[in-house]
């Protein structure tokens, strides 16, 4: 019996990896063009964590988390996003003593859902977050630097949709106002949503259920209970955002699946991937720091879906650039092959960017130029017997109907740097 993967998690095999790669190159030089800095983070946390960080009513932790006891009986779980595990790094590190931090980290993330297009129980996210900034300055900062990374990568089918949340204090009257409406219509409701309604009712308006549809259509909006000080925050993102030409809508519905969130939210938005529409989301959370054992910081971020943005990539004609070799090296017999190692380490130390590869596992002179142009080599170097002797080697173009040249061995070097110009 063949081994399998477990359900849900999937390999990246060889001739998609170049396009990860690719795309998260562009991600981390925009990110990093607006001052943001790398922090790596573990994968496994205290559940606590995220019971506190998330909420308790949410289906991340009801239902989705990969969670076990370890060796000491001690409860954790494979993180489920990193926002919590950004704030608890920066507070486990002294990171916002009279420090502000703009960081970003990405990696895997682990949700127990049902396997479908998009949506996967291992995934990967490019995670950004801006921590002891109070103002909408740079809420439109982490919105504009998505725009940039879309028009680096040519993706022009994304809309954004934002909205606000309010203060904790306008929410408790929001809820407030939740509770009564759906109470009236509480024998429409499905199970979960009147288990949320004494629990969380803004957690109804999230609900996929599309029965539900009209009912949340007519709920009342959040936007219309936000306090003076939100609504003047709203307005400054939405200035910032006409001024820097980032289109947008407000959606009232947005209020996004996790308890933290407060004040903006966003979210970059595609129909071109079927249901699994949303590739970027965020939002402020101006209360999770302190809620976890740190001093009051405001704080915002993001988190995209780095399998949907391949999707995405690759559903918009979308072509990562190759990475093939420059150079392959054919050689015969032993003596060629001792001096084609020889070579190579030669030419990377002159040329740091070049990519060689040896031909290894032998083979006739014709089979190793079949490997050669399967590889996708620019050249082809020659060493065989008579090359050997004469101190020489075989320069043979493989992506043009140039001729093959024979070229001194202390020449290659520059040969190469002349042939090959500029590297990537």
């Amino acid at each position: 019996m063949k081994p399998r993967a477990v359900r849900g998690m999937n390999d990246v095999l060889p001739d998609i990896s170049g396009t990860w790669q690719y795309l998260q190159e562009i991600v981390r030089e925009v990110v990093e063009s607006y001052g943001y800095r790398e922090i790596r983070l573990p994968i496994i946390e205290y559940t606590e964590l995220f019971r506190r960080s998330i909420g308790e009513v949410t289906d991340i932790v009801e239902k989705e988390m990969y969670t076990f006891l370890d060796r000491n009986d001690e409860s954790l779980t494979l993180r489920p996003e990193a926002t919590a595990s950004m704030v608890r790094a920066a507070i486990t590190n002294g990171l916002l003593h009279n420090q502000r931090q703009k960081l970003w980290t990405s990696g895997p993330m682990f949700r127990y859902e049902k396997p479908q297009q998009g949506r996967y129980r291992q995934f990967h996210q490019f995670d950004v977050e801006a921590m002891g900034f109070a103002g909408p300055d740079v809420d439109a900062e982490l919105i504009i630097l998505c725009a940039r990374m879309w028009q680096r990568l040519g993706l022009s089918r994304l809309t954004l949709e934002i909205n606000s949340l309010g203060t904790n204090a306008a929410r408790a009257i929001y809820r407030q106002e939740l509770i009564d409406y759906f109470t009236t219509v509480k024998n429409q409701l499905d199970e979960d949503s009147i288990r949320r309604l004494g629990q969380n009712p803004l957690r109804i308006l999230d609900s996929k259920n599309p029965e539900l549809r009209d009912i949340i259509a007519a709920a009342p909006v959040m936007i219309d209970y936000l306090d003076e000080e939100s609504v003047q925050h709203f307005a400054g993102l939405k200035s910032l955002l006409d001024s820097a030409g980032v289109a947008y809508s407000v959606n009232p519905r947005l209020v996004r699946g996790l308890d933290y969130y407060n004040r903006t939210v966003f979210e970059w938005v595609t129909d071109a991937l079927g249901s699994q529409g949303a590739v970027c989301s965020g939002g402020r959370y101006d209360g999770l720091v302190e809620k976890l054992g740190g001093r009051p910081t405001p704080a915002i971020g993001w988190a995209m879906g780095i399998e949907r943005l391949v999707a995405l990539f690759i559903t918009c004609d979308g072509v990562a650039p190759r990475r093939d070799s420059h150079v392959y090296i054919v050689a015969a017999g032993d003596k060629a092959l001792a001096r084609a190692f020889e070579l190579t380490e030669e030419l990377k130390d002159g040329i740091g960017a070049v990519r060689i590869e040896v031909n290894l596992g032998g083979g006739s002179f014709k089979s190793q130029l079949k490997r050669a142009d399967k590889s996708g080599a620019l050249y082809a170097l020659i060493l065989g017997e008579d090359e050997i002797a004469g101190d020489v080697v075989g320069l043979k173009p493989l992506r043009s109907g140039e001729a093959q040249r024979s070229i001194p061995l202390a020449g290659i070097l520059a040969e190469l740097k002349t042939v090959l110009g500029e590297l990537d």
